[in-house]
């Protein structure tokens, strides 16, 4: 009788450890990053982006801009040549921008207020809403986001954020890396990806559109 009370718990503790840890899985707030992204596009068509940087006066880290712009751009360049991206200037008609911005811990500021963000929008409402707003609410560490926009018609096409705190120091540049090449691993997403990417959105429903 112990014996079989005892199996019955040990699989009720199991069961909802499983349960704990697919919830985990499933909420972008316990990852250190999170991957973004629309399911309806076509990501073999994108053969060649340009770097344009950060959004001026969101990059609030205590960093050298320079040092910044630098580190983000190598390692950009790095993932994306290995999809088979070309990068190019501005003015050579890329197929996506490359941008990053920063949002503070618990989202202290409005950031639709904050920062120049023509020609690009900040792609903050619709269906981009609802991890950016679990994100920017929840995080106590604030996050590093990094735009791939559709050069074209201007939407945007994949974001991640990188949910840490970064200092200058090399061990914080270099868990920063190892994040965000493991993240860019699901660039472009998969068909498998998409399709649950589009039952996401079925979830979370778009809030009023401010792109």
């Amino acid at each position: 009788m112990n014996g079989t009370y005892a199996h019955r718990s040990n699989f009720h503790t199991l069961l909802l450890c499983v349960m704990f840890l697919s919830l985990l899985a499933g909420s972008p707030l316990f990852a250190k990053t999170a991957v973004d992204f629309n399911p309806n596009l076509d990501f073999s068509k994108y053969k060649t982006y340009a770097f344009i940087g950060a959004v001026e006066n969101l990059l609030m880290l205590q960093l050298d801009p320079d040092l910044m712009d630098d580190r983000i751009h190598h390692a950009i360049n790095q993932e994306l040549s290995k999809k088979g991206l070309r990068e190019v200037q501005l003015g050579q008609r890329p197929d996506l921008v490359v941008r990053y911005w920063a949002n503070p811990p618990s989202q202290q500021v409005n950031v639709t207020t904050m920062g120049n963000w023509a020609p690009y929008s900040p792609y903050i409402g619709s269906y981009w809403a609802w991890i950016y707003n679990d994100i920017s609410s929840s995080s106590k560490e604030g996050s590093l986001i990094i735009d791939l926009i559709d050069a074209k018609s201007r939407d945007l096409s994949w974001r991640l954020y990188l949910i840490r705190r970064i200092s200058n120091s090399e061990k914080d540049w270099k868990k920063a890396d190892e994040e965000l090449t493991k993240a860019f691993e699901s660039f472009p997403p998969s068909d498998s990806e998409k399709e649950a990417k589009k039952k996401e959105r079925a979830s979370h429903p778009a809030k009023s559109d401010q792109r």
